[in-house]
């Protein structure tokens, strides 16, 4: 295609799965190269997916690349963003988009500086439930939204990731690894957050990894692990929240969201699919048909492509993954400073998806 975009990829870990699958639905865009620090990672991937292993110098130097995909560790996020920003070429990271306040005011400000485009995961509020789930209240299923809930809670990801030491570090935790899918998903639902207040903790100095892969390694934890919440919403909304790393068992759901008429129940937002269930007043619950497709990874860089071809905003934007950004760090920053946490920033909601699209579609 004349306006197929060529990408490359920086990162080849167990996350780079899911965008080189998702490139393959798509003709926006090609994945002409890969590369990674672990050159055996970069090389199991090119051959894999097709793609051309380099150095990340050599990837940024070549003209016919024009949108790099960031999938390095979080703590690296933003310094690999701003190289690419430098190169002269859009740049979309997996999340967060930053691990401080200060790092991500640096990356907009060279987003700004160059005019080039910033996308930033998660994409998976395209998905069917969260779309769904937005409808329902943007039609007035529950009616004004006055509350909710939103709970990620488990045991950490030791006993199952390969290399899960990253989640116990500077950048990681609960609420950097798996709050970005909850409160993106809740901005998109429900607009900016005004205030945070928060308490938070840290159960265990240290972690065992029980994955196959990384067997018996000792894991020191340099973050926060148990983060509990209330958020305050610009449009009155407040949703109590827990993200934690230190539960072994519960039956929390994922988010409710509570409204003058009625009760809508959100699936997993670190999902696409998961049904969405609405009670009016004191009704039964009622499943809510989806009315968009349940699309997968990659689906906001085909979004940000399209975008950047046709003029118009990509709704995985800098601005949307700032203010996530903000919301999250306010939790430590509240409990430690034992008070309200007023956000600075702001954001509009994402434009919805249209109806009738196809998988893998986005209107140009």
């Amino acid at each position: 295609m004349q306006d197929q975009m060529k990408v490359g990829i920086i990162g080849c870990g167990n996350i780079s799965r899911a965008y080189f699958g998702g490139a393959q639905n798509t003709n926006a865009l090609k994945i002409k190269s890969c590369a990674d620090i672990r050159t055996e990672a970069a090389q199991e991937a090119g051959d894999k997916w097709g793609c051309h292993v380099v150095s990340v110098d050599d990837m940024l130097a070549d003209e016919e690349i024009e949108l790099v995909i960031n999938l390095t560790v979080p703590k690296a996020h933003v310094e690999v963003a701003i190289s690419v920003l430098e190169s002269g070429k859009h740049v979309y990271s997996e999340k967060p988009f930053g691990v401080n306040i200060e790092s991500g005011r640096q990356l907009l400000a060279k987003a700004d500086e160059t005019g080039l485009r910033v996308g930033n995961a998660p994409d998976t509020f395209f998905g069917a439930g969260i779309q769904t789930s937005r409808k329902a209240v943007d039609e007035g299923g529950i009616g004004k939204p006055i509350a909710g809930t939103a709970f990620m809670c488990g045991h950490g990801p030791e006993s199952w990731h390969p290399t899960s030491a990253f989640f116990y570090d500077i950048g990681g935790g609960p609420m950097l690894d798996m709050g970005p899918y909850y409160v993106t998903a809740l901005v998109n639902i429900l607009g900016p957050v005004k205030r945070v207040a928060a308490v938070t903790a840290k159960a265990f100095e240290e972690r065992v990894a029980t994955s196959e892969a990384a067997y018996g390694l000792r894991i020191p934890v340099k973050t926060t692990t148990h983060l509990t919440g209330a958020l305050e919403f610009v449009s009155g909304a407040v949703v109590t929240m827990i993200m934690s790393f230190d539960m072994w068992r519960h039956s929390l759901p994922c988010i409710e969201l509570y409204g003058e008429t009625g009760t809508l129940q959100v699936p997993d937002p670190n999902g696409f699919a998961g049904p969405v269930f609405l009670s009016q007043h004191r009704e039964d619950w009622s499943e809510v048909p989806h009315a968009f497709p349940a699309n997968a990874r990659t689906i906001g860089v085909i979004d940000m492509v399209r975008a950047i071809r046709s003029g118009r905003p990509h709704r995985a934007n800098d601005a949307l993954a700032y203010h996530v950004l903000e919301v999250m760090l306010a939790f430590d920053k509240s409990s430690e400073s034992n008070e309200h946490v007023e956000i600075q920033s702001t954001v509009e909601r994402p434009a919805p998806l249209p109806l009738g699209l196809d998988e893998w579609a986005v209107e140009n």
